[in-house]
């Protein structure tokens, strides 16, 4: 006979700022969970741990992307890589979450048992190839959607020609040195954004190579008003007022990119004015095509784009590449790009659920046919949910708001004797719509293989932190379209009682 395999309650995908979310939800709200995380790498803090580029940094402020539960405690609103790592790390280690994570394990495979009402689970070990088999009452990835193992790289031609170094950012090698080197830095995004000022603190030259403008907008590192709050409230009291006055106003600026995109586009140009050297000829270079936040807004922090930009250290070229050559990049319009280093900031991979294959009852399962419910579970899939962060706002927001449902469903599993949870839809009406509704190159490449939200609640996905509050901590989670259901057996007669633990 085979080895029984090992069962949890609550099996955790992934050990970065939302698999530590989900560790301390789970202990606090559910305390009878049995619960491990899996971690396909090595260490703690996903994204954080993963990018190792000179300049990371959030492109949200700290008050909402750190956790509710362990505030922020520094004016520090726009922090580096390192103290969010650091952070993460931190409370992992504070509440003993650190405890459940098992590193360098894959989840490759979930297949659901209606009878069984639990997941089997199938992990590869990245380090050793062995395969791992395990149970659990309900799955909860907590990956995110960016793909670890690879970002976006286009074809370039002539690349094998250049006799410099060419480096993409998700694979930074630690001792790259750019001192006194001319860089060129393909790409517009939050990734050369951060990267340009970065490197041409030492660099000889850094050009920024785009093909088209995005839009971008400076703010302070620190911000003076929640400065103030830190100082003036208790700790507890300025966390709480700071998160909400940081969502509120973030949505409020998403919005008015909506509704007022023309005013949006004024307001922005004139911060440019300020910021870029007299003369800079801004249209071609930060007059991007489409809206404000038809594609996600770039961050610049405390101006040091524009900083490198007016001080010589830093230009930016708006034209297509026509190839590379041994000594650098030449373009369509027939100007050459002289460079040591290339970065291909190109963009990066998307992958739903961390790729991992689902099977329900014996039926694969596609997600990219089926409706997401709440931005958090998927049609028709029991006991499964999926921490997906908004993409107008901080990711934590809505990572937690998902963490603190799961465990919402967890306890009336538990209270009402059942082990089923499935979101279904009975309304043919609901129409079909993309997931993450923004233009960007990397989810438009991605949105075939990503399940679609709906015309209406409770498929449609708000990107609101206002409108998710109300529908994830005060709706009701026996809301007609979660089916509950798979009660437990009962017991053989004069078999002895015990007290089950659903999911």
């Amino acid at each position: 006979m085979p080895p029984v395999p090992e069962h949890l309650d609550v099996l955790v995908v992934g050990a970065g700022l939302s698999g530590v979310a989900a560790g301390h939800y789970l202990q606090a709200e559910c305390p009878w969970v049995r619960y491990a995380i899996l971690e396909a790498r090595d260490a703690i803090g996903g994204t954080w741990d993963l990018f190792r580029y000179p300049g990371i940094r959030s492109d949200s402020d700290m008050y909402t992307l750190g956790y509710s539960f362990r505030p922020w405690d520094s004016d520090t609103a726009i922090a580096d890589g390192p103290a969010i790592l650091r952070y993460i790390r931190e409370t992992a280690e504070a509440e003993g979450i650190d405890r459940h994570i098992r590193f360098r394990h894959r989840v490759v495979r979930a297949e659901w048992s209606t009878p069984e009402a639990r997941w089997h689970v199938t992990a590869e070990r990245t380090d050793t190839g062995e395969t791992v088999e395990l149970t659990c009452g309900f799955l909860f990835s907590c990956s995110g959607y960016y793909r670890y193992d690879r970002g976006h790289e286009p074809e370039l031609p002539g690349t094998d020609r250049f006799r410099g170094t060419l480096v993409h950012p998700q694979r930074w090698p630690e001792d790259l040195d750019v001192t006194g080197k001319r860089v060129v830095v393909i790409g517009s995004g939050a990734t050369a954004i951060t990267l340009v000022p970065a490197l041409a603190r030492t660099a000889g030259h850094v050009v920024m190579l785009q093909r088209s403008p995005t839009y971008v907008t400076s703010l302070p590192g620190e911000d003076p008003i929640a400065a103030l709050v830190r100082r003036v409230l208790p700790r507890r009291a300025a966390s709480t007022v700071n998160r909400w006055y940081k969502a509120l106003t973030t949505q409020g600026f998403y919005h008015l990119s909506r509704r007022r995109p023309e005013l949006v586009k004024r307001m922005l140009r004139k911060q440019l004015e300020r910021a870029l050297p007299p003369g800079f000829d801004i249209d071609p270079h930060f007059t991007p095509r489409y809206d404000p936040w038809d594609q996600r807004l770039c961050l610049v922090r405390d101006g040091d784009l524009f900083a490198a930009i007016r001080e010589g250290r830093a230009s930016v070229v708006t034209d297509h590449i026509d190839t590379f050559t041994e000594t650098g990049i030449r373009l369509r319009s027939g100007d050459e790009l002289e460079a040591d280093v290339v970065v291909t900031a190109t963009g990066l991979e998307l992958l739903f659920l961390g790729g991992i294959e689902l099977v329900v009852d014996g039926e694969k399962v596609d997600p990219a046919d089926r409706l997401v419910y709440k931005g958090m579970a998927i049609e028709g899939v029991p006991n499964l949910a999926a921490a997906v962060g908004y993409v107008n706002a901080s990711w934590t927001l809505k990572t937690e708001l998902t963490c603190r449902y799961v465990t919402r469903l967890l306890k009336h599993m538990r209270e009402t004797g059942n082990r089923q949870c499935t979101p279904v839809n009975d309304d043919p009406t609901v129409e079909r719509r993309p997931l993450l509704g923004l233009n960007a190159g990397y989810i438009l490449r991605a949105q075939d293989r990503f399940p679609k939200q709906g015309s209406r609640f409770p498929w449609q996905v708000y990107q609101s932190y206002l409108r998710d509050y109300r529908a994830m901590r005060l709706g009701a989670v026996d809301d007609g379209v979660m089916r509950f259901g798979n009660p437990a057996p009962a017991p053989e007669p004069g078999a002895p009682s015990a007290v089950a633990t659903p999911a």
